[in-house]
């Protein structure tokens, strides 16, 4: 599980900003939190209950161990709480004959080395590299937010500009 600053949820969702998220995202976060909750830390009260009546605290591991973990679940359910109730799902299904680059696109774009790539424009909760999909705040996808297919979105990277051709726009279900 990958450790969160509680602070975390502001640095990534500016003030003012939805937290759009597809339907596959929410479910995921929605089984994340009840697997914490109702599972996981159920389990580490108990052993933390059973350590501390085993009498010095101090060098106790299972106390110690169970304590550091606890607060880790807790911060993590609450940041989860927060995130789905701020949470819009937008269904990608849904939006069929759309011609424009918008959240929940997967678009194929092909750089101007003729390279091609498919993305998945998703919520800030759901972006995996692995996967090709990425955050729609990213700046590849603000670069793509709009733009037609044929249209030439300019990307600025470190190593100089990259121009990338829009191949083809559809809108389906990401689930897996």
């Amino acid at each position: 599980m990958k450790e969160i600053d509680e602070d975390e949820d502001d640095a990534k969702l500016p003030q003012g900003v939805k937290n759009y998220i597809t339907p596959g995202g929410f479910r995921r976060m929605q089984a994340e939190l009840e697997q914490l909750w109702k599972v996981e830390r159920p389990v580490l009260v108990s052993t933390i209950a059973w350590a501390a009546s085993n009498g010095d605290r101090s060098e106790n591991g299972d106390y110690i161990y169970g304590k550091k973990r606890l607060r880790e679940v807790d911060r993590r359910v609450r940041f989860l709480r927060k995130r789905l109730e701020k949470a819009e799902v937008v269904d990608p299904a849904l939006r069929k004959d759309c011609e424009q680059v918008f959240f929940g696109a997967t678009v194929t774009v092909c750089r101007d080395d003729g390279i091609e790539s498919t993305y998945a424009i998703v919520g800030v909760d759901e972006m995996d590299m692995a996967r090709n999909h990425i955050s729609w705040m990213s700046p590849l996808a603000r670069a793509l937010i709009k733009l037609h297919e044929g249209d030439v979105a300019r990307l600025q990277t470190p190593s100089g500009t990259v121009e990338l051709e829009i191949v083809r726009i559809s809108y389906q279900s990401l689930e897996h």
